[in-house]
């Protein structure tokens, strides 16, 4: 029987509708299945958002001039928000400038950055003729030995990794006709508070790289992108080992990454995933050891004080003591590897071999090998 020839136009317009969506949600879930997805997760500060950003110099072309150009706020707020912090944590610390000049470039600085607001995503909004006029002080602060003195105690407080970087090119980035370069761009820190997904291609493959924010406040949003999961890219920084988390101030970030990898481990979702492991942030790692002890956070480190190539063993293999099923039908799959994210090189060589992971999972996610 034909139930159409009884509807009004009206009922057969919305049947044909209704029709068209479900056809239209099959093809889009054929779709889908074609596409690798690649979630990306881990614990605030680790990199995240910077591999994201070696992707797409690797393979997304790079950033051409609009991109440079948004990205120029961003670097100058992080330069404001590093010497802030460090202003804040002499306060706290009780150091002060050594230089009369260094004490008089203290006071304006503050004096501007009384009357500046954060944005919603936590960026200082400056005017350039103002910048401009603050980068001399901001020179002046850098070469006084009681603020590098507070920048050396960066432990006891929190700092942006990228701090002395920009510090050091502070009156270019306050030119007014400063020009990102890719590095510059690489270091900058924009907190990720939203689902961000990224397409790229490889071998003929549709990759989709799906970025979240790390902080405790963000994991909620987590369990969403967790269906249909080809392999998970977890990030921790080596450098975190003697770091308190921005939230707790009592919390040790990487005994707090450790904690979230073993909690990811467990969920059923990634049971026979291959989980890739990037111990991040080899650079700032190597430099922090010698000055360092990770025994004296970690008690159970038995390498020698400032071996780094000891202190990266450890921390692998506190990460991969997290894993209770290594042999059986539903065990995860990890893969660690020493990471610098913001070394395009490295990372380069580095994702080919994770290229060649998550096709092998795809494949024999359905079968095909």
């Amino acid at each position: 029987m034909c139930w159409d020839c009884f509807s009004t136009p009206e009922q057969a317009d919305q049947n044909k509708r209704n029709g068209d969506i479900d056809k239209k949600i099959v093809a889009d879930r054929k779709v889908d299945e074609k596409i690798v997805k690649l979630l990306l997760l881990g614990s605030g500060e680790s990199g995240k958002s910077t591999f994201i950003k070696q992707l797409k110099i690797i393979k997304g072309g790079g950033f051409d001039g609009k991109i440079r150009d948004e990205y120029i706020s961003v670097i100058r707020s992080n330069l404001i928000q590093a010497t802030k912090s460090i202003l804040a944590a002499m306060a706290m610390l009780y150091i002060d400038c050594v230089g009369e000049g260094a004490k008089a470039a203290r006071k304006r600085v503050l004096e501007v950055l009384s009357g500046m607001e954060e944005t919603h995503d936590e960026l200082l909004e400056i005017a350039p003729k103002t910048l401009e006029s603050l980068s001399e002080s901001i020179t002046i602060l850098w070469n006084d030995e009681g603020f590098r003195s507070c920048f050396r105690r960066s432990k006891e407080y929190q700092l942006m990794d990228s701090a002395k970087y920009y510090l050091d090119k502070a009156p270019l980035i306050c030119d007014p006709s400063f020009k990102p370069s890719d590095q510059d761009i690489l270091r900058s820190r924009k907190k990720t508070t939203s689902i961000i997904e990224y397409m790229f291609d490889i071998k003929k493959v549709q990759l989709k790289v799906i970025d979240v924010g790390g902080q405790r406040k963000e994991r909620r949003k987590w369990i969403s992108c967790f269906d249909n999961i080809t392999s998970i890219i977890f990030l921790s920084s080596l450098s975190d080992y003697d770091l308190k988390l921005q939230e707790s101030s009592e919390a040790n970030r990487m005994q707090e990454s450790l904690e979230l990898f073993d909690t990811i481990l467990n969920y059923p979702w990634f049971k026979k995933k291959s989980i890739i492991l990037f111990l991040n942030k080899t650079d700032l790692f190597d430099e922090k050891i010698i000055s360092s002890n990770i025994r004296d956070y970690f008690p159970q480190y038995k390498g020698a004080p400032g071996d780094a190539q000891a202190g990266k063993e450890f921390i692998r293999e506190l990460y991969e003591s997290k894993q209770s099923d290594t042999e059986g039908p539903d065990a995860t799959h990890i893969f660690p590897h020493f990471t610098c994210a913001t070394d395009t090189d490295n990372i380069t060589k580095v994702f080919k071999d994770v290229q060649e992971i998550i096709l092998r999972s795809y494949l024999n996610e359905f079968n095909l090998v």
